[in-house]
């Protein structure tokens, strides 16, 4: 029998997913898998469960709770010699790697895609020796998500993000930061940097439109200094997915970015502080295989 890891986060959004976890557990068992499970205790204990999953070489590991949640269980898996196939029960606030995907929001649709689905490659992103599988990014807006306490996303939901938004516009200011593409380099001040596995950013689903999960390829997005009109005109741009055509923008994709700064940059890994500059960025081509 196929046996499976269920590695689950019981605060994440509006800690909806432990009160699932007996429909959970049955729908995966009467699927053909052994399941087992294991409640986050707090941060990095999510890389922790998913290494023993990979030690004791379960056939499947899945991540029930938001993006920093998959972000945990990726670095537990990535560039192991024997790494599980991924599921994902989206049960955070903004789930954005689970939008730009297509899968259900609702766990029990979640769960039957999980016990129904195809195992497909996808990309993985390494930043130095941390991965990522969504998005990575350095600037000082990029700080926002993990500045938005835990509590107040579970209250909330992606109304948190937004609210602490608005208290942070207006006192951005630009960062010089140098970043070395394949075919580029940009040297002057920025008020971000997005680097992007997938077109889903921020509840955002248009930020990178021609980002594709499998196809080798970081798409990178560079805000230069803004005032604070354009920026909210921007951000407006975005929804459509225009802001990339506006001269404030630089939209390109690469397969590696070096990225460096005499500043303190701090670094956004999938919602979670990701330490600082300087680091590179690289693809790892369809390195985990994702159920869906």
């Amino acid at each position: 029998m196929k046996r499976a890891r269920l590695i689950y986060n019981p605060s994440s959004g509006r800690e909806e997913v432990k009160r699932w976890i007996p429909r959970i557990l049955d729908t995966l068992e009467k699927s053909g898998y052994e399941t087992s499970c294991h409640a986050t205790k707090g941060q990095g204990d999510a890389t922790f469960a998913a290494r023993m999953a990979v030690e004791r070489r379960f056939d499947l590991v899945i991540a029930a709770g938001g993006d920093g949640t998959i972000y945990e269980v990726i670095n537990g898996i990535a560039e192991q010699r024997y790494r599980p196939a991924l599921g994902i029960i989206p049960a955070g606030t903004t789930n954005d790697f689970a939008r730009a995907l297509g899968l259900p929001r609702s766990i029990p649709k979640a769960v039957e895609v999980i016990a129904n689905g195809t195992p497909i490659p996808i990309d993985v992103g390494k930043i130095n020796s941390r991965y990522f599988i969504n998005i990575a990014g350095g600037g000082a807006l990029t700080t926002l998500t993990y500045e938005v306490p835990s509590k107040l996303k579970t209250l909330l939901g992606q109304l948190a993000y937004y609210m602490k938004g608005i208290e942070k516009l207006a006192f951005l200011s630009p960062m010089h930061i140098r970043l070395e593409a394949d075919d580029r380099i940009i040297d002057e001040e920025i008020m971000m940097f997005l680097v992007a596995n997938s077109n889903s950013i921020g509840g955002f689903e248009k930020i990178a439109p021609n980002a594709k999960t499998d196809d080798g390829l970081l798409d990178c997005i560079v805000l230069r200094k803004t005032s604070l009109p354009d920026f909210i005109r921007i951000a407006t741009l975005a929804l459509k997915g225009e802001h990339v055509n506006d001269p404030k923008v630089e939209y390109f994709q690469t397969r590696k970015l070096v990225a460096i700064s005499n500043e303190k940059v701090k670094l956004n890994l999938d919602g979670e502080f990701g330490g600082t500059l300087p680091c590179t960025f690289t693809a790892l081509p369809r390195h985990i295989k994702l159920i869906r």
